[in-house]
């Protein structure tokens, strides 16, 4: 496996098939971690013919939120990576061990708390596992989503 700097973007060619690629991202100390990650995924979705439904600008706001919660919650994101397979599984790294959890009350209206729910609600499967030196949040969408998903009309 190889990690792709977030400068440079290389991604592995689309001539490769979907099942079983895996793409890493590096993101420790990167500013606009988030729209890297967008971008990134973006790419690999567009490589792996899953764009253009709504189900894949739902994984952007997934991989979004994933982010977006590791830089809030966790010190910064380190690493994203996406694998292919029966699914596609988005995974977070961070350097925490400290698991997530979904706010038991969000407000409505007011910001702050909604995060895990929208990956509740978008994945088919999420969850957290600790490693040394952090942990990964992971989401899953399965691949028929991604392929039988509604054209976004673009």
């Amino acid at each position: 496996m190889e990690t792709i700097g977030p400068e440079t973007g290389d991604t592995v060619g689309a001539a490769v098939p979907v099942r079983g690629q895996r793409r890493r991202l590096a993101l420790t100390g990167v500013r606009g971690s988030v729209a890297k990650g967008r971008d990134f995924t973006r790419q690999a979705l567009k490589d792996w013919g899953w764009d253009g439904t709504e189900t894949s600008e739902d994984t952007l706001l997934l991989v979004s939120e994933l982010l977006t919660n590791a830089s809030l919650h966790a010190g910064g994101c380190q690493e994203l990576v996406l694998t292919s397979g029966e699914c596609l599984r988005i995974e977070v790294c961070d350097g925490t061990t400290t698991l997530p959890f979904p706010h038991p009350a969000p407000q409505r209206g007011l910001p702050g708390g909604h995060g895990l729910h929208i990956v509740e609600r978008l994945s088919d499967r999420w969850g957290a596992q600790t490693h040394e030196g952090g942990k990964a949040v992971w989401a899953e969408i399965d691949a028929a989503r991604l392929v039988s998903g509604r054209p976004t009309g673009r």
